[in-house]
This record gives structure tokens, sequence and C-alpha cells, in this order.
């Protein structure tokens, strides 16, 4: 059996000069995009879940409220069973599991109102137990947590002891909601200070925060080995992504170099590069540093146009659309 094929190693020179970006703009999530995605996220109400503890008071009528004042039986309130119902005297078992505690008064209230007279109910939520967040990845103490309250990302990242910085891939780190990989930056947060990435969580939200040891960039287009292309030792180029993907640079086309495009998506941004790969293969240019996250697209011929990029990646984004930052997902793969 042959020997498997190295990857070129491609020798760039130390450059301190032009650089080769040729053009860059940003581009935003729509606000109906985001509205899609983090409607949820942005709704610091709590709903009720099953086994959570909850306290009932209801004005003047001690003997309706839970737990009933001198009670010696030790209970905070009343626990909602698995299906979601608590027991209420004379009204029996009301079904609030998923609704906020606001919700929750406004049906007991009603269930109450053919036995009492204007019935004034307080739904206080004692103890969530149906609320947790699970912490993945890059933390000093990973696993499920339980806290008593809904928390902001930021609280939330506290609960697994500290992220381990120095080894952690913020760039490709995110926050799955129902499935769904929310637009946030953590980098941003993280390391800028950026608060409006510390969104309010929802009830069973996952942060995943990957080591860096598997940081990747993306490359597609004219090259032999489309996909993932791994940093080594934290650092990976354009011309190294290009050359490990199975592009050949000692006999390339100089107009496929010349147009090499690059999104880079952080949050709900993405920065999008025209760069001129080609100056920095003949040293008239500085190289192209890429970052974990970063998609590369060697044009298989002049494409005018992102339009015209963007048409031709659409495939391999859909292939490799678990793997890649939410924005992109949510921009380009939503209804496709």
């Amino acid at each position: 059996m042959a020997a498997p094929t190295a990857s070129p190693v491609v020798q760039e020179r130390s450059v301190v000069g032009p650089s080769a970006v040729v053009s860059q703009r940003t581009e935003a999530l729509s606000p109906g995009d985001l509205r899609q995605v983090m409607s949820t996220a942005a709704n610091d109400t709590y709903d009720i879940g099953p086994n959570d503890v909850v306290s009932v008071y209801v004005l003047m009528h001690p003997e309706l409220s839970i737990p009933t004042p001198g009670s010696s039986s030790g209970l905070s309130g009343a626990l909602v069973t698995g299906d979601g119902y608590i027991n209420i005297p004379l009204a029996g078992p009301i079904k609030i599991a998923g609704m906020s505690a606001i919700d929750a008064e406004n049906i007991i209230t009603e269930a109450l109102r053919p036995f009492v007279r204007n019935p004034q109910v307080t739904v206080q939520v004692v103890n969530a137990q149906s609320l947790r967040y699970y912490l993945l990845g890059s933390f000093t103490d990973p696993g499920v947590k339980y806290p008593e309250r809904q928390l902001t990302l930021l609280d939330a990242l506290a609960l697994g002891g500290s992220v381990d910085l120095p080894h952690a891939d913020l760039y490709q780190s995110f926050v799955a909601q129902n499935g769904v990989k929310l637009p946030v930056d953590l980098e941003a947060l993280l390391t800028e200070g950026d608060m409006s990435q510390n969104i309010t969580l929802a009830p069973g939200d996952t942060i995943v925060i990957p080591s860096s040891d598997n940081e990747d960039a993306f490359v597609f287009g004219a090259i032999a080995k489309p996909g993932p292309v791994p940093f080594q030792s934290g650092a990976l180029s354009l011309l190294q992504a290009i050359g490990a993907a199975g592009f050949d640079l000692s006999n390339y086309a100089d107009s496929r170099l010349s147009q090499v495009r690059i999104i880079r998506p952080r949050g709900q941004d993405a920065t999008f590069y025209v760069v001129d790969a080609a100056s920095i293969l003949r040293g008239d240019a500085a190289p192209f540093a890429l970052e974990p996250g970063d998609i590369v697209f060697v044009p298989p011929n002049l494409v005018g146009t992102w339009n015209q990029v963007l048409a031709e990646l659409l495939p391999s984004l859909q292939t490799a659309g678990a793997v890649l930052n939410p924005f992109v997902s949510i921009k380009y793969l939503t209804n496709h």
C-alpha cells in the first residue's frame, strides 16, 4: 500500500508590507433573522416546569394557600407533578407547567372564582428544580448545573468553575437552544467585555466551549480536499490552508488565487474578504492569518460577485452546516 501523500508545506516569505486584502465588508443578521432564533433567549420570564416547588397565596383565605400558614409539614410550597399539575384546595388539580408565575396566578384565580368572591392570588417559584444548564468542554467543572433562577450567559459560565482560556477555542464556542446554535460571540464577551453578548439563557440551554486543540478553518472550491483544515499550534495562514486542502501551489492559476473569498463569522455579524493570495505567494504582500471558523473559497474561475460565490458555496455549506458558525446557518441555510 502506498504511503499517504503529505500535505504540501508552504514556505511563506516573512513580508512586512502591503496587505493582500483587496476588499472587505461586514454584514449583520437582520432583525427578522434574530427574532426567529433569539426570542426565547431574550425572554427573562421563567416558565414553571415539572418538579418545581411553588407557593400559592390567596389573600384573606389562608386555608386555600400553599403552604398553609402555620403548617408544620415543613413543605415550602406545592410540588409540580411530572405532568405539570398542582392541587389547589376547592379547585382541584390545575396544570401550570409551561406558564409564567403571572399566567399561573391568572388560571388559578379563574379556577377559584366559583368558590371565592374576587380571589386575589400570588404565585412564586420557591425552588426551580426543572431549571438546568449544560456546560460542556473547556471548563474546570463541566456538567449539568441546577441554578435556582434563570441566569445570564456570563453568570452561567461561572457555574462551570472557570473557563480554561489558554486552551479554549472561543471563536467556535456556542450556545445551543432547542437544537439551534444561537448567534452569540463568546470571544467578544470573555476577552473584549462586549456585554451585548450577555444574553439571558433559557432553561435547558447548552454552552459548548471546544478545546483549542481542535480549531479548524473550512476550505471549499477549486481544491482537492474540501472541508476542515486544522490549525497547527494555534496558527494557520491562508496559503497553508489552501495547500493542505489540495490546491497545487506549484502550478496554480493566478486568476483563481487573486480572488480568494473568506467569510469570517462572529456572533451576529460576519466580515467578507476578497484576498489576493497570488500576491502573497509571490512575496509581494504579507501573509493572511486565518481565525478558527473562517470559511475559505477558492473560485474555480474569476467570480464576479459575492452572490455568485455564495451560490457556488451553498451545497458545501449545507454539508458542513452542523459545525459552522451559527451566522452561516441562520443567514444561508435556513429555509434553503
